[in-house]
């Protein structure tokens, strides 16, 4: 077998990318031994005896794993924590989420009239001064003051 090294380095010039990725087709190796100007190997590249070799990349599938099982509520233990609790999930968030089906819930109550504009604002206000734990506990409250009936669940 001839030595291609000074071939090899040609094209690696030309496709500008390294030796090591420069492929060279088996059946037209005489042709290429042949070559020995820039211009030949120039030629030899046209006409796809020798080519690049596609990059090599980092492989995503086990990054993409990881995310899956973050995403299923997975590696969340204390080892796995970095922020402070409420770094990681803001009061305010918190709140926010606490708060919105409480007021829907008592609007929604009101415009229906299941309940006064008075009582409304009595409930709104205790919401806001954070007396309901959630939605639940706000029914709850409503049923043992007789402002509301138990529904049939």
């Amino acid at each position: 077998m001839t030595d291609l090294r000074n071939q090899r380095r040609m094209a690696a010039s030309l496709l500008k990318c390294g030796v090591h990725r420069v492929w060279m087709d088996h059946d037209r190796l005489d042709e290429i031994a042949r070559a020995v100007t820039k211009d030949d190997i120039r030629i030899l590249i046209n006409g796809k005896a020798i080519r690049a070799r596609q990059k090599q990349g980092i492989s995503s599938g086990r990054n993409k794993y990881l995310i899956s099982q973050k995403e299923k509520g997975r590696r969340k233990g204390h080892g796995s924590r970095k922020g402070a609790k409420y770094a990681r999930f803001p009061r305010k968030r918190r709140w926010i989420q606490t708060i919105r089906p409480i007021r829907s819930y008592l609007s929604e109550l009101r415009e229906n009239g299941s309940i006064t504009p008075t009582i409304y604002r009595k409930y709104y206000r205790k919401a806001k001064g954070g007396e309901f734990r959630n939605k639940r506990h706000l029914k709850s409250h409503l049923i043992n003051d007789g402002v509301l009936k138990e529904e049939a669940t």
